[in-house]
């Protein structure tokens, strides 16, 4: 799979980064990652789809190489700004079919895309996407007006993440298995450790993503979640594990329940399913947008 690096100097004021396919008439694919990761890091399955589509990934705020960006510009921002970049650089590719793909941060980033964006994408599908129940968003909201919310349980994890390994051999062999990597295919693996990290000063290598805007993504949560995502009009299919955390399926059942234009399904796998089975995750990815 060939990739062609491309950048965007945003509204914001720094500069957003990403990779896409060379032009080839196929349809495009739009792909937003979880956090703490980068586009590339899911290769495995991204190869499979790119005999399928064109790829356009965009790396997010403080992510692969997109700038740090200083201050978290939200959840809302993060969306309108991948599109603010996708619409600057997709003209390359022509009036073809547009799809869109997200796991994680980025299935509710691309969430937040289809309700603000109806014509923009045929069909989206939507990897294990975050989406806070009312109730949480309720608490984390307390927390915040508080100054308590940058304790909850994943903010404190992404808090105390080891950021620095002596290689890239010795950061495969540290990480395999543990934690959000258990289960991973070893080329999953690997594609994180070729591309969510850098080579370091010191000769090391060390994550792109400070564990601080891990901490701000976590700690914040999108305004208008659940009235947005009543608005979707793309058919959409959300596709969650069956070890992920409790509330990604109870609010995956919900958002069916609410909107005829999604879909749930649940697969064997945790949170980051497609990481463990990349590609049975592209063919059921693949078979819904070419539904």
């Amino acid at each position: 799979m060939h990739l062609i690096p491309w950048s965007h100097p945003t509204s914001a004021g720094f500069t957003l980064s990403g990779w896409h396919t060379p032009p080839s008439g196929k349809p495009l694919l739009h792909f937003l990652h979880g956090n703490g990761f980068c586009g590339r890091t899911y290769e495995p399955m991204l190869a499979s789809l790119a005999e399928h589509f064109d790829l356009w990934l965009c790396d997010a705020q403080g992510h692969g190489d997109t700038e740090h960006g200083g201050r978290f510009h939200g959840w809302n921002r993060s969306a309108e700004l991948a599109v603010e970049a996708f619409e600057a650089g997709r003209g390359i590719f022509g009036d073809v079919p547009r799809y869109a793909l997200g796991h994680s941060f980025g299935g509710v980033l691309t969430s937040l895309i289809l309700a603000r964006h109806p014509q923009l994408f045929r069909r989206a599908v939507l990897l294990d996407p975050v989406l806070f129940s009312r109730p949480m968003i309720g608490v984390m909201a307390l927390s915040e007006l508080l100054g308590l919310h940058r304790r909850n349980v994943m903010a404190k994890k992404s808090a105390g993440r080891r950021t620095h390994w002596p290689d890239r051999a010795t950061a495969f062999s540290l990480l395999q298995g543990r934690g959000i990597f258990r289960g991973w295919d070893d080329a999953a693996l690997q594609a994180y450790i070729d591309h969510a990290m850098k080579d370091a000063a010191d000769g090391g290598v060390e994550l792109k993503c400070r564990p601080s805007r891990e901490v701000d993504i976590f700690s914040s949560f999108p305004k208008r979640l659940w009235p947005s995502l009543g608005k979707v009009s793309t058919p959409t299919l959300l596709i969650h594990g069956n070890k992920t955390y409790p509330f990604v399926g109870q609010s995956a059942a919900r958002l069916a329940g609410l909107n005829a234009q999604v879909q749930a399904l649940e697969v064997e796998g945790g949170h980051c399913f497609m990481q463990e089975h990349p590609q049975r995750s592209a063919a059921q990815v693949l078979a819904f947008l070419r539904d």
